[in-house]
């Protein structure tokens, strides 16, 4: 059975300084996450959160890339 990929164009929403930037999301960063199903953008999304943010409850619940580029906001796909 050939398994399915996620063929659409990923980016992440990160928050730095007053910018919002967009981070396309590339195989490599993904390529030691093993995915065992189909995945769709939400699916995806989340599992790249969990892996890439710590969060972060005080002073205000945020999501903070653990590379400290800035914080998570989301994903687009395109």
């Amino acid at each position: 059975m050939e398994r399915k990929t996620f063929s659409k164009i990923m980016e992440l929403i990160i928050y730095n300084d007053g910018t919002y930037s967009l981070v396309e999301v590339t195989k490599q960063m993904i390529d030691h996450i093993k995915i065992l199903a189909d995945v769709d953008c939400f699916s995806l999304c989340d599992i790249i959160r969990l892996e890439f943010t710590e969060y972060l409850d005080y002073p205000i619940n945020l999501h903070q890339m653990k590379d400290g580029s800035g914080y998570f906001y989301g994903c687009i796909c395109r």
